[in-house]
C-alpha cells in the first residue's frame, strides 16, 4: 500500500469523518434536539448519513469507474442540499452554537475531500464520463480485484454503527418518545383546564336564581332601578280626583 492518497482516504479522512459525526451528535443533546426540533431533524441526519455512507461503501468494496463517481458525485450534491435543509430547520427549533456550526464545516467538506481524492486516484475513468480520454465510461458494479484488508473493513462497519448509525437511530427515538410525551401533556392540561372550569361552577339555589332575577335588588338594600322606572311612569300616569267646591 504505497499509494498516499489511498492511505490519506484510510486513515485519515473516514476517522476524521466518524468524529465529527459524534461531536455533532452530542451537539444535538446537549442543544436538547428532542425536545425542540425533535424527530424530524433526526430523520434529517440519517438521511444525510446515508447520503455518505452509500458512496463510501460503494468505493470500499466495489471497483472504482464511472459509475461509482457518478454516483459520489451525485450524492455529494443531495447531501450538500441536504444539510442546508437541515440547518435552516434547526436554526428556527433550537441554539445551532458555534462549535456545532464549526463541526457542521468538518462535514460538508470531508466528502468533498474524499470524493477529490477518490476521482484524483482514478482520473481516466472520471473523464470517461464526460466522453473524454482513451477509455470508454464503465459502468459496471464488480468487486475490487485487490480488496483492502477485511479487518480494515469489518472496524469501518462497526465503528460506522457505533459512531454513527446508533447514536442517531438512538436521537430519532429520544426525539419520538419526547413527542409521543408533549401530546400526553397537551392532551392532559386541556383535560385539567376544563376539569377546572368545571369545578369553579357552583351550584345556584332557587333563592339565589330569584335574587339574579332583573326585577330584583340590584345592589343589597336598594331597589332595581327599572323596577323603580316602571313605578315611577305609573304614579305619574295614575289619575287622582278633584274634590268638589262646596
Amino acid at each position: 500500500m504505497d499509494d498516499p492518497t489511498l492511505i490519506i482516504l484510510m486513515y485519515f479522512i473516514i476517522p476524521i469523518w466518524f468524529l465529527a459525526g459524534i461531536v455533532d451528535w452530542y451537539c444535538h443533546k446537549r442543544s436538547n434536539i428532542s425536545g425542540t426540533s425533535g424527530a424530524k431533524e433526526s430523520l434529517i441526519h440519517l438521511l444525510m448519513f446515508a447520503e455518505v455512507g452509500i458512496p463510501l461503501f460503494m468505493v470500499l468494496i466495489f471497483e472504482v469507474n464511472s459509475l461509482i463517481i457518478a454516483i459520489s458525485i451525485l450524492l455529494f450534491f443531495v447531501h450538500e442540499a441536504t444539510a442546508m435543509w437541515d440547518v435552516s430547520y434547526a436554526v428556527t427549533k433550537r441554539r445551532v452554537g458555534p462549535i456545532e456550526q464549526h463541526v457542521h464545516s468538518f462535514l460538508e467538506m470531508i466528502p468533498l475531500l474524499a470524493l477529490v481524492l477518490v476521482v484524483g486516484r482514478h482520473w481516466p475513468h472520471f473523464t470517461a464520463l464526460f466522453g473524454i480520454g482513451d477509455i470508454p465510461a464503465d459502468f459496471a458494479l464488480q468487486l475490487k480485484e485487490d480488496p483492502l484488508p477485511t479487518w480494515y473493513l469489518v472496524t469501518v462497519l462497526l465503528v460506522a454503527l457505533a459512531l454513527e448509525f446508533v447514536p442517531y437511530l438512538e436521537e430519532l427515538m429520544r426525539g419520538l418518545k419526547g413527542k409521543n410525551q408533549d401530546g400526553n401533556v397537551d392532551a392532559s392540561e386541556t383535560l385539567g383546564t376544563q376539569s377546572t372550569r368545571d369545578s369553579n361552577v357552583t351550584p345556584v339555589s332557587d333563592a339565589e336564581a330569584k335574587a339574579a332575577s332583573p326585577y330584583a335588588s340590584s345592589v343589597a338594600g336598594e331597589e332595581d332601578p327599572g323596577v323603580a322606572l316602571e313605578e315611577l311612569v305609573g304614579e305619574k300616569n295614575r289619575v287622582t280626583p278633584i274634590s268638589q267646591k262646596r
